[in-house]
């Protein structure tokens, strides 16, 4: 019975929250109590700091943003992820993980769906797909080339063939044009 107790005691995350927004704070507190884990106020003590929107973190701990800017940390969520999904993403960073959502998550229903706005206009493939989504991110060609692993040349091949598909002219006509035939 004690090693039981002492099994579940360990398998619980100390988590320290950086940011000061009550209004997500308070259903954090409710996610990570549904997780079983424990929230810690100081960044020395925890086994990973969850970073809200932009704020930052110095701790040694590992660091899960959750929305905000993709940098270097740990682990990155959407601001609208799931219990499921932090939970996962801090145990995977406490690990020494790194956690980044599925690429092309956002615009996926693009490559089935049969709404256009146009009867001529195709589909966008998988990697159309990947790119669109670090367009809508903010990379640059250089950055979308290193984040997929493939040639500059190629980016601004697919970058062109979003735009034909899509039927624009710009970086930003295209996410919205991505966006809007989400909404179809």
């Amino acid at each position: 019975m004690k090693v039981q107790a002492r099994m579940a005691e360990e398998e619980k995350l100390r988590v320290a929250i950086a940011g000061e927004d009550p209004a997500r704070r308070a259903p954090l507190l409710c996610m990570l109590e549904a997780c079983g884990h424990l929230l810690v106020d100081d960044d020395g003590d925890a086994d990973v700091v969850l970073a809200l929107g932009d704020a930052f973190s110095t701790s040694e701990a590992p660091v899960v943003a959750l929305g905000g800017p993709d940098l270097d940390q740990a682990g990155y969520l959407p601001a609208d992820a799931s219990v499921e999904q932090l939970d996962a993403a801090l145990r995977a960073a406490a690990a020494g993980l790194t956690v980044r959502p599925q690429r092309g998550e956002r615009f996926a229903p693009l490559m089935e769906s049969t709404l256009v706005e146009s009867p001529h206009a195709a589909r966008l493939t998988p990697r159309e797909i990947e790119v669109l989504t670090a367009i809508s991110e903010g990379l640059g060609n250089k950055a979308i080339a290193r984040r997929l692993a493939i040639s500059l040349h190629t980016v601004k091949f697919h970058i062109e063939s979003i735009f034909r598909k899509l039927e624009v002219r710009t970086r930003a006509e295209a996410v919205a044009r991505g966006l809007q035939r989400l909404q179809l």
